[in-house]
Formats: C-alpha cells, sequence, structure tokens
C-alpha cells in the first residue's frame, strides 16, 4: 500500500510540478525585485499558475497525497495568494501603472503586428489616393457621405480652401469633437472585435479607412492643395491614424491566436491574446479622446500651416518617444 502511495505521489508531481516551479520562479523574482518587476507576460501568467497550484492542492487533500506533498502546495499557495491579492492598486495607482508600464509595454511587445497595420493603413491610403485621381466617380465609394460634405471632386478651390480654413463658433466645434470621437471609438471597438475571425477583418477595416483617407486627399490636388490638406489633417491625424492601426493590431492579434494557437491550445491563445488587445483598444480609445479635442479645436481655431505642421511634428514625436522608451522600459528593455 506505501509503494502504492508513493507511485501515486510521484506521478502526480511529475505530470504538474513543471507549472509549480514556474510559480515559484515568479513568487522569488517578487520576493527579490518587487512585484514590478514582473513584466507584462508574467504578470498575466501568475494568477492562471496560482489557480493551478491551488487546483493542485485540492486534488492532493482529495487523494490523500503524503504530507510532504500537502505541505509544500500548502506553502506555495500561501506565498502566492499574498502576491496576488496583496497587491492591490488604488486607482489613481492603477491609472498610473496602465499609461506609464501596461499600456506602451503591451504596444511595444506587438510592434511587429503594429507595424503591419500601419503598413496597410499606408497602402490603403497610396490605393485610395491613386484610383480616386485616375476615376473621381470611386470618390462616393470611399468616402462616406456624412464626412464628405461639399467637400466632392466637383469642389472648387474656393469651396476647398474654405472647408480647410479655421472656424471658431465653440459650442460647433465642442458638438464635432463628441461627434467624432463617438465615430472613432465605434470604429476602434469593430476592429477589435473582429479579430475573433481570424484577424482578416479587422486588416481589411484598416485598409479601407487608408482608402478613405487617400481618395479624400486627391481631390485637392488638382488645385494643388496637398500642403493644406495634410496640414489640415495631421494635428489630429497622427494620434488618430496611430489608434486606428492599434486597433486593427489589437484585432489581428487575436485573430492569430486562432490561427497560430501555439502548444497551449487555441481558446488559452484567444483568452491571453484577447486580454493584452483589451488592453491596447483601452488606451488607443484614449488617444482617440486627444484626436477628438484636436480636431474639434486646434485644427479649426489654428489655420497656419507652419503651426499645423508643428503640432503634428511633436505629437508624433510624443508617441515615438513613449511607446518606444516607456514601452521598452516596461517590457524590461535596456
Amino acid at each position: 500500500m506505501e509503494n502504492a502511495n508513493n507511485l501515486r505521489s510521484y506521478t502526480f508531481r511529475r505530470e504538474r510540478e513543471d507549472s509549480w516551479r514556474a510559480l515559484e520562479a515568479l513568487l522569488a523574482k517578487v520576493d527579490r525585485d518587487g512585484i514590478r518587476s514582473l513584466s507584462m507576460e508574467e504578470r498575466y501568467r501568475l494568477p492562471a499558475l496560482y489557480r493551478v497550484a491551488l487546483s493542485s492542492l485540492s486534488v492532493a487533500r482529495t487523494i490523500s497525497l503524503d504530507r510532504n506533498v500537502l505541505t509544500y502546495l500548502e506553502g506555495l499557495a500561501a506565498r502566492s495568494y499574498l502576491v496576488v491579492y496583496s497587491n492591490k492598486q488604488g486607482w489613481l495607482e492603477a491609472i498610473r501603472d496602465f499609461l506609464t508600464r501596461r499600456f506602451p509595454g503591451t504596444v511595444y511587445r506587438l510592434r511587429a503586428v503594429v507595424l503591419t497595420t500601419v503598413l496597410l493603413l499606408a497602402a490603403g491610403t497610396l490605393c485610395g489616393y491613386h484610383a480616386t485621381r485616375h476615376d473621381p466617380d470611386l470618390y462616393f465609394s470611399f468616402v462616406p457621405e456624412w464626412l464628405a460634405g461639399e467637400r466632392t471632386p466637383a469642389a472648387s478651390r474656393e469651396e476647398l480652401v474654405a472647408a480647410l480654413g479655421a472656424q471658431h463658433d465653440i459650442d460647433g466645434l465642442s458638438q464635432f469633437a463628441s461627434q467624432l470621437f463617438d465615430n472613432n471609438a465605434r470604429v476602434s471597438m469593430a476592429s477589435f472585435a473582429l479579430g475573433v475571425l481570424g484577424g482578416l477583418p479587422a486588416a481589411l477595416l484598416v485598409l479601407t479607412n487608408g482608402l478613405t483617407l487617400g481618395a479624400f486627399v486627391s481631390i485637392h490636388q488638382p488645385h494643388g492643395l496637398l500642403t493644406e490638406v495634410w496640414a489640415w489633417l495631421l494635428p489630429h491625424g497622427v494620434t488618430e491614424l496611430l489608434a486606428l492601426a492599434l486597433c486593427g493590431a489589437a484585432g489581428l492579434h487575436v485573430g492569430l491566436g486562432w490561427i497560430l494557437p501555439g502548444r497551449h491550445g487555441r481558446l488559452h491563445a484567444v483568452a491571453r491574446r484577447g486580454r493584452e488587445g483589451a488592453m491596447v483598444v483601452l488606451g488607443a480609445v484614449g488617444m482617440m479622446l486627444i484626436a477628438a479635442l484636436l480636431e474639434g479645436f486646434f485644427r479649426q481655431l489654428v489655420v497656419d500651416t507652419g503651426a499645423r505642421y508643428a503640432m503634428a511634428g511633436s505629437t508624433a514625436v510624443l508617441w515615438l518617444t513613449y511607446f518606444g522608451l516607456l514601452g521598452r522600459r516596461a517590457e524590461g528593455g535596456a
């Protein structure tokens, strides 16, 4: 009987010991360097490994394994509990942690997918621009009526210049910014949600946004207004287009979990990638709000082309620094 119990204990431990050791390694890292030393991936794994240890402890008690295994698992579960539940953050600290670590760190880790969606957006913009230049009737296939307004291929130079100028109706600008934020947020959510269909619809949505942008820009070219239209678009567009690309990347990242699930299985891969993607989308929605404010106020109140390009360049440098430096640091880079 004793030999049977020993064999059962040995088999039980051999099947689960890898996860226990992984949990021990994370706990040792927290003891040595603190909870902030864990990478994003390690922070996701910690609660899952803790639940595995609890499950192992429950099974060990049920089948009455030897006392050494029970003592080990009880100690491991107790240490894990203190780390998982005793480091709760206040809401201010949680916001700071999200903005300085979680959001930029996740974007930095998904930089290859983000670059892919940025290139898709650029490709769509070029295609929309050249297609509409050769066939102006395609403009209405790419640009929705609510966005086009009076800015169509038939618009005169004077009409386009007037649309690119400054406005001073603050109440109207506030309403416009609110509508724009609502629209962009819905597009972002759709990009992420479509990830469950394998990522292709999310990629197509990013490409479609590029087609719209390219078609919109193209109608200004015959009137020699390319410099002005980009100055009109980029102060808010750098932030807005990057946010759209991030949401598309989040959807594509989830979709890749279906296609290439890895050794842990499809459901595990999609769940993990879904948590990462949701974090990216949450941060991107905040970027959409910033873009809506820039479009609703700065772009409409500031008419100087040089000032508009200066704002665009400043936002580009800001986001590159934010995701490059903070993101790399969050992921443990040098």
